[in-house]
């Protein structure tokens, strides 16, 4: 299969007269369309840009969005979170994932990073997820999450042993899935006890995989490990001997100079997600500080409930005005940088060999309508992608160089369907 658009966005800037030739879920070419060969889809009209990488989200979420709006991150928890995740059986996990993946792809996100932590008693729930990826037809990284907080629900909640046994047979299980990615999820210094993020970190270097952690999203955080771990989030990891390049930390808003400096050092990477933190209130991370000591960065939502959108191209908008706002400064993050961060950098912090239009990558890409209002006047279509583009101007998806979003619609599932049982399973859900 070969797509013939307009316009690709390479490694080297715009191009016209390219087709982008897909085989076995990858980009085998990008060449000169010649004449046409069978199994061309043309796209006139059309820029063909690489798809973006959502790098944390909890999807279950999804399912309680509008529940906490305008509540602080502990009013959120205690009356949204914990009671409103303990109605959802496995049939509701399965479903709140489907929901949004199918926004996310709607979206332009080729892959999503699911933080998961409703395991109950095994991995049938995340299985579950899983299964729900496959059906609508993204990219899946399970970051499949470790909790032994004793404050959580318990379905949350497992012993050091069964969640690193858990995950470590889930990973097995998947490991030859061309979609789906398990790795690791010690929950948080005050989520996970040390032994428990020690556990994640051992399984992360043994399978040579990622794990993931959030760390220091509220002032909260910092106050509490200090107290009950005598260092604040980033020190107490260092000390724990995780801190380097295998740990995504994610949100990290409250750090001081030091901590970014030993993040830099480590060669750790961020999960940045911008939106969910200005909603809960949390808190603006310092993003160029530390991309210039050297700390990856990716871009995520996080949950549907505390961000109520789910558009790596919005974070990417988030990401540069939030810099500018906290800088005082209108070159702070360009849209160029904002650009990558939510593309090629959270997929190579994620160890995925995506988001660039390039030989060997994965065909994980997005068309967009040229003709589109929100794209024009054309000057720089980078920038107007990132500052102007409207989700309406998101056509066509591909994962794995399969066609998931056609002229605008899923291919793989029944929308009105799927809203109808959303809407069915949350009737009358209020605080």
């Amino acid at each position: 299969m070969r797509l013939v658009p307009e316009l690709v966005l390479t490694e080297t800037g715009w191009e016209t007269g390219r087709a982008v030739a897909i085989t076995d879920g990858r980009i085998a070419a990008v060449e000169p369309p010649g004449g046409p060969q069978p199994g061309d889809v043309a796209l006139p009209g059309k820029a063909l840009l690489p798809g973006p990488v959502n790098a944390h989200c909890h999807t279950f979420q999804s399912l309680l969005r509008g529940l906490g709006d305008d509540l602080d991150f502990m009013g959120w928890r205690d009356r949204v979170l914990y009671p409103f995740s303990e109605r959802l059986d496995r049939d509701g996990i399965a479903l709140g994932a489907a929901f949004a993946f199918a926004e996310m792809l709607r979206h332009g996100a080729t892959t999503c990073v699911d933080f998961f932590y409703l395991q109950d008693s095994g991995n049938e729930n995340a299985e579950a997820v899983i299964d729900a990826a496959r059906r609508v037809g993204i990219r899946l990284v399970l970051a499949r999450a470790m909790y032994d907080w004793e404050g959580a629900p318990k379905r949350y909640r497992e012993t050091v042993a069964d969640a690193t046994r858990r995950v470590g047979e889930l990973i097995a299980r998947h490991r030859h899935d061309p979609t789906v990615v398990v790795q690791p999820a010690p929950h948080s210094p005050h989520g996970a006890s040390p032994a428990m993020i020690r556990a994640g970190w051992e399984v992360a270097e043994a399978e040579q995989s990622r794990f993931h952690i959030h760390v220091a999203e509220g002032r909260y955080e910092g106050e509490r490990t200090l107290r009950e771990q005598g260092a604040t989030p980033i020190r107490h990891l260092d000390r724990l001997g995780v801190l380097g390049p295998r740990m995504i930390g994610v949100h990290c808003v409250w750090l001081d100079d030091e901590e970014i400096a030993l993040m830099g050092a480590a060669g750790a990477a961020l999960a940045y997600c911008p939106s969910s933190n200005m909603f809960l209130g949390d808190g603006i991370t310092r993003l160029p500080e530390m991309l210039r000591v050297g700390v990856r960065i990716g871009l995520g939502t996080d949950g549907g409930c505390t961000n109520n959108r789910l558009s790596i191209f919005e974070e990417m908008r988030m990401a540069s005005l939030l810099q500018r706002v906290r800088l005082l400064d209108g070159a702070a993050l360009s849209a160029g940088t904002a650009f990558a961060l939510g593309t090629r950098a959270g997929a190579e912090m994620l160890g995925l060999p995506a988001g660039l239009i390039a030989p060997g990558r994965l065909a994980d890409l997005v068309a967009v309508d040229l003709a589109h209002p929100s794209l024009h006047p054309r000057t720089d279509l980078v920038k107007s992608v990132v500052y102007a583009m409207s989700p309406q101007a998101i056509t066509d998806v591909w994962v794995h160089g399969r066609r998931v979003v056609d002229a605008g619609r899923l291919t793989t599932v029944d929308v009105a369907e799927l809203l109808a049982r959303v809407g069915e399973l949350t009737k009358g859900w209020r605080i």
